[in-house]
């Protein structure tokens, strides 16, 4: 079955996961390979003759957590595509998990109809965003890849910026930024609504997209 999708579940409450793997099994065109309780154990199972197209990770998990996991699946299997999943929908949870590889964000109050898209689109496209990250940022980052406008905001930005920018999409707190570049917490103040005016975004997701659409970052 050349058309069969295999999904890894990495989740630690058993009964949510168990539940995740009969549903995946009901999608057309999916199959579960394997169930995970955290990422140690998602290891220990991967076989490398056998891999997922797609693992679904869930972001809080003990011993090894869906940030670890992730950031461990880009290095060692870079053509996993990252799903996570979570009851998260902070800024710092998507920014973490989209810099540690993650090509989606779901939320685990979704609809089933949301997750199987969530695959469709994660395999066609590379990428998906659940509703949280798309109205709220992705149509004002994508405004910014048109050409002029792209030209026009790079060509405002100054070193500070481009730095501040650049350590915006570390999990570093603002206040570690600060200290960082050696200035007070109200210039970093400063450089962030700079920002969020040049670039028409209002959230530190908003500029972490762009700097990844743009290549300022690599993940």
């Amino acid at each position: 079955m050349s058309n069969t999708r295999y999904v890894a579940v990495v989740d630690d409450h058993t009964m949510f996961r168990k539940g995740l793997v009969s549903l995946i099994n009901l999608f057309p065109g999916y199959k579960v390979l394997f169930d995970a309780a955290n990422g140690q154990n998602f290891i220990q199972q991967l076989q490398p003759n056998s891999v997922p197209d797609i693992v679904l990770l869930d972001v809080a998990m003990p011993e090894m957590d869906g940030y670890t996991t992730a950031n461990w699946i880009r290095v060692n299997h870079p053509d996993i595509k990252i799903l996570a999943l979570s009851t998260m929908d902070a800024e710092g949870a998507i920014i973490k998990m989209i810099k540690n590889g993650a090509k989606g964000y779901v939320l685990k109050d979704a609809e089933p109809a949301e997750l199987k898209q969530a695959f469709d689109e994660i395999q066609s496209l590379g990428y998906y965003y659940n509703d949280y990250v798309s109205k709220k940022i992705i149509r004002s980052v994508n405004a910014l890849t048109e050409e002029e406008s792209k030209l026009a905001s790079f060509a405002r930005l100054n070193d500070r910026e481009l730095h501040f920018l650049r350590l915006s999409c570390s999990e570093k707190t603002y206040s570690d930024i600060a200290k960082e570049m050696f200035v007070s917490e109200r210039t970093v103040d400063g450089y962030r609504e700079a920002l969020f005016k040049k670039f028409n975004v209002s959230s530190r997701v908003g500029l972490v997209l762009y700097a990844i659409k743009n290549g300022l970052v690599q993940l």
